[in-house]
């Protein structure tokens, strides 16, 4: 085909925007609202994964050492504990660090600590905070084979609890997210081929002039992709302002917001760049996908 044809097919379909707006403008807004429900869905689910994430760092397993061990046999064992795999980070805990905490904590039993003087019955102990709960218990398995460990407290039936949960969710989000998939892509064909129809004697007409099939769906293809991809600009800039607005009234909430892992929410800008090109694409292919099979149709004359 020459340049001058596909110009002509191009600006054919341009035109057709305006001269069947109503359609076109039935066909903007289902997209628009279905790149809506399933783009809201997907950021979401990626919060809620985030925020079951922040609650995971708050998990910490205590290894308390054995009282008699050397400090070079503690520096050998904070070494060993930060090679291992699924180890994000080893803190040292001093049993004065740990009684002082206690005596803060305690402080209605101030004469209990008074009566033991200068004994300190505490051990010294490393706070580890594990990178994939998941993995905790391979974890606690490598870390009994350490020499100089009295002891090992980890969250274990918390860590149950969340994993469950994360599952669960993970599933649900997933389901949702696939129901409002295809509920989308039937009301998208659905408007298109309404849209089609309703000019299926402009294609016939095409068609007994000795048009052929290419020269008639490039139109309704420019049309219908022009359109998607309005939609999914104007879909992206309804969610980047209205997700910005709600992240910000969480975050300046109160404490309690924080003890839910709120200070986990995913910024608007670490998802951006695939948040945008995933609306624009999924727009302008969605667009031009529907107006080229439901012309097939109306192309058998």
């Amino acid at each position: 085909m020459r340049a001058s044809g596909v110009k002509y097919l191009l600006g054919k379909g341009i035109e057709n925007i305006w001269k069947n707006r109503m359609m076109a403008f039935a066909s903007f807004c289902v997209l628009l609202i279905s790149l809506l429900l399933v783009g809201l869905s997907v950021l979401v689910s990626i919060n809620i994964s985030s925020m079951i994430g922040g609650v995971e760092d708050k998990n910490e397993v205590i290894i308390y050492l054995q009282e008699n061990a050397t400090d070079m046999e503690i520096s050998e064992l904070y070494g060993a504990l930060v090679r291992m795999d699924n180890v994000a980070e080893a803190k040292f805990y001093s049993k004065e660090d740990a009684f002082d905490d206690m005596k803060g904590n305690m402080s209605d039993y101030q004469m209990v600590f008074d009566s033991l003087g200068e004994d300190n019955p505490l051990l010294d102990a490393y706070r580890i905070r594990v990178e994939d709960i998941g993995r905790i218990k391979d974890t606690l398995a490598q870390i009994d084979t350490l020499e100089h460990i009295e002891s090992v407290r980890a969250p274990m039936d918390f860590v149950n609890i969340l994993m469950e949960l994360r599952q669960i969710l993970t599933m649900v989000c997933g389901v949702i997210i696939l129901a409002l998939i295809i509920i989308s892509i039937v009301i998208i064909a659905n408007t298109t081929k309404a849209s089609v129809f309703a000019r299926r004697a402009e294609i016939q007409i095409m068609k007994y002039v000795g048009a052929n099939n290419l020269f008639i769906r490039i139109p309704f293809f420019v049309e219908g992709m022009i359109t998607g991809f309005f939609a999914g600009l104007v879909a992206l800039a309804v969610t980047w302002l209205s997700y910005d607005a709600l992240v910000e009234l969480l975050t300046h909430g109160t404490n309690v917001i924080a003890i839910f892992g709120m200070t986990s929410i995913v910024r608007f800008e670490d998802v951006a760049i695939p948040v945008i090109a995933a609306y624009l694409i999924a727009g302008t292919f969605f667009g031009a996908l529907g107006t080229v099979f439901s012309t097939r149709k109306h192309l058998n004359v």
